[in-house]
């Protein structure tokens, strides 16, 4: 597909799909809010993908909403909804690594929080910042981050709306690692395709026991869920692929295992 406001390219195993708006610093307008979910489907539908990455064009990651978007409306019903299933389509994706390039600031902080892992470069800043607009955190964020950073450390920066670097939010856990520009995306690819060579099926149903065990108060039903799923692996297509590739000291092929499958 061809889009107006991202670029879509492949790296080996990996989707790159990158915001490209930097003369507006990425800022969301309503042609990203459509085509950014259209790109993770596409990402999605190709069989010989295995992982994305997100990341952004020029300095930014993605400064927010574009503001032009709300300057002729003055009434809620006028602002446009924001897409909630593209939350649940993210949790429900392949593996996505969100390479944080620069500004990552108010609804351009929010879409990174439902990602699978985020790294950032030295040169990136964050900020809830909702706050200072008067308005409230969206799209999950008073649901995911205080899951990533800790509640103390959530209502911190929803609170005062302030700007944080790169190194304190690796300190906080709200990036796993903090690379120089010029490795950010070699880190993230690398990263990605480490996701991408294991067998698709596993990936999927161990992401979605932790999203969804994640918020479980209870350990019995924790294991229940994991046991549940564990039987279903046990003798699959892939897991018979796994051991065979073990015993006979080779690569797995997951890829065409895939493809037989279907």
């Amino acid at each position: 597909m061809q889009y107006e406001t991202l670029l879509f390219a492949r790296e080996g195993d990996v989707a790159v799909i990158t915001l490209n708006r930097p003369e507006r610093m990425n800022a969301i307008s309503n042609q990203m809010r459509y085509e950014l979910p259209e790109a993770i489907d596409e990402a999605n539908r190709d069989e010989d993908i295995g992982a994305i990455v997100l990341t952004g064009a020029g300095k930014a990651f993605c400064a927010g909403a574009d503001v032009s978007r709300f300057e002729k409306r003055d009434k809620p019903e006028d602002i446009p909804s924001p897409r909630f299933e593209w939350v649940e389509q993210v949790c429900a994706s392949k593996p996505i690594v969100c390479a944080i390039n620069g500004y990552a600031v108010g609804a351009g902080l929010t879409r990174t929080l439902p990602c699978d892992v985020r790294i950032a470069s030295t040169a990136a800043s964050f900020s809830v910042r909702f706050v200072k607009l008067g308005l409230v955190p969206e799209l999950g964020s008073t649901f995911f981050l205080p899951q990533i950073v800790g509640l103390q450390a959530a209502m911190d920066l929803s609170l005062s709306g302030r700007t944080i670097d790169a190194q304190e939010a690796l300190r906080i856990g709200l990036v796993m690692k903090v690379v120089k520009p010029e490795a950010l995306m070699p880190e993230a690819l690398s990263l990605a395709e480490s996701y991408a060579n294991n067998p698709p099926e596993a990936v999927k149903a161990a992401k979605k026991l932790i999203l969804t065990n994640a918020v479980e108060r209870n350990i019995k039903e924790v294991m229940r869920r994991e046991n549940e799923v564990f039987l279903t692996r046990v003798g699959s297509p892939e897991n018979l692929e796994a051991v065979a590739a073990f015993r006979q000291k080779r690569k797995p092929d997951f890829k065409s295992l895939g493809k037989k499958i279907s």
